[in-house]
């Protein structure tokens, strides 16, 4: 069975994009097959995997077929690319921005619109293990339909005041929108990912503290993301794997999908 998770918060700059990516790399390498769906008009998941593949195979990367362009094909199949052995990525780009305005003229109804990008992947999505879905940080067609084709959201939460309400009225937002007035089939929350803004800082620990009062410690996971140069690099450079650094991200990341993996197996 394949298990669909989306990164999400409503506050932007959360670090959702860096830890789907981050999750799917590590899936990946222990032999799940893994594709990333990037649904953030913005791309950063995008340019950041394919900067990974020109690492990993010295070559540069195009692509010749947009997501937007695969929806109106009723085929965003076609539209996959292999980034490293067993993480492949539908990439977004600028025009994915037009996708709510498309879709108003698709269907007059709002529900099937935001039921519309689980039906074009229910054809093909057991080819994978796992399907990680980056979001904008925005209440939006994009995000509902994300979501509504979700087994399990992972919060993503920074260390932050602004942060931690986006991550409360995102959780509110599941509950009162997807699950009550949009019946999402299998949406459930996986848990709270806390991302560190300043490691061991006062406002890293009064947050935390916020946050296992407001969901539960039980809710959280264990695995914090520490505040590391090397991610924040990762973004220009793409990922690499070639020296110490790399392999203190790459062993944070192993934490967090043992984490994740045990905690789907006990939902």
């Amino acid at each position: 069975m394949t298990t669909v998770l989306t990164f999400s918060n409503f506050k932007g700059g959360t670090g959702k994009t860096t830890n789907s990516t981050m999750t799917g790399i590590e899936l990946a390498k222990r032999g799940f097959k893994t594709l990333l769906i990037d649904l953030d008009p913005q791309a950063n998941a995008t340019n950041l995997y394919l900067k990974t593949k020109e690492n990993v195979n010295g070559e540069f990367v195009t692509f010749g077929q947009t997501l937007m362009a695969g929806i109106k094909n009723k085929d965003i199949k076609a539209t996959i690319i292999e980034v490293i052995n067993n993480l492949d990525i539908i990439p977004s780009s600028a025009d994915f921005a037009l996708y709510p305005r498309y879709m108003e003229t698709v269907f007059q109804s709002y529900t099937d619109r935001v039921k519309y990008l689980s039906e074009l992947m229910s054809e093909w999505k057991n080819e994978y293990d796992y399907i990680l879905i980056d979001v904008p940080p925005t209440i939006s067609l994009i995000t509902d339909s994300a979501l509504y084709a979700t087994d399990y959201a992972v919060i993503v939460l920074q260390t932050q005041e602004r942060s931690l309400q986006g991550a409360e009225a995102f959780i509110h937002y599941l509950q009162e929108t997807l699950i009550n007035q949009f019946h999402a089939p299998t949406l459930d929350v996986l848990g709270i990912l806390p991302v560190l803004l300043k490691n061991g800082a006062p406002v890293d620990i009064s947050t935390l503290s916020k946050a296992e009062k407001m969901f539960g410690k039980e809710n959280m996971f264990q695995t914090t993301i520490k505040n590391m140069e090397r991610l924040k690099r990762y973004d220009v450079t793409g990922v690499t794997f070639k020296d110490q650094f790399d392999r203190a991200v790459e062993a944070v990341y192993k934490k967090v999908v043992d984490e994740l993996i045990a905690r789907i197996l006990e939902g």
